[in-house]
């Protein structure tokens, strides 16, 4: 028997301590559009990357002495993963390479992959990241991540 094949991910959730400040986070700062609240049951959901692409939950959890800190990449053009970090940081909050990793001034690439990423928190701790996929041909062999100048410095060709 064969695997179904896979498009993609349609929706992923995450808890959150008040869902009023993430709806206002998620919607002013993140930048998705709110597409339904169900306040009968402390939720609200937004589509990504438009209508009926794809879809984010969020759940209350109230009082619940469970806490966990989840990640969650949302894809993106280069351009706007480089604007990212000065729309970040003109909204309080600090961009990072990597989930928990030292503050950045510029977005760090990925070699194995290639792409280029700025991570940074939502007001829960959950890791949230903007990534663009680059065209350059995969390095595998370049350990861990560096600066998007270096990446740039050292002249990858594109693929296909």
């Amino acid at each position: 028997m064969t695997a179904i094949p896979i498009s993609g991910l349609y929706e992923s959730h995450l808890t959150v301590s008040d869902l009023d400040r993430s709806i206002a986070f998620y919607r002013d700062i993140v930048g998705l559009e709110l597409a339904h609240t169900v306040p009968s049951r402390h939720a609200a959901f937004f589509w990504i990357g438009g209508r009926e692409r794809s879809m984010l939950g969020l759940w209350s959890i109230h009082s619940s002495p469970v806490r966990l800190r989840l990640h969650i990449a949302f894809q993106t053009g280069l351009d706007q993963v480089i604007r990212s970090v000065a729309v970040l940081r003109a909204n309080g909050i600090v961009p990072r390479a990597g989930g928990g990793g030292p503050e950045l001034d510029e977005p760090v690439v990925f070699p194995w992959m290639p792409a280029a990423s700025v991570y940074f928190d939502d007001p829960d701790g959950h890791s949230l990241e903007y990534i663009a996929l680059l065209p350059d041909a995969p390095r595998p062999d370049i350990a861990g991540a560096m600066p998007l100048s270096a990446w740039r410095a050292i002249g990858r060709p594109h693929t296909g």
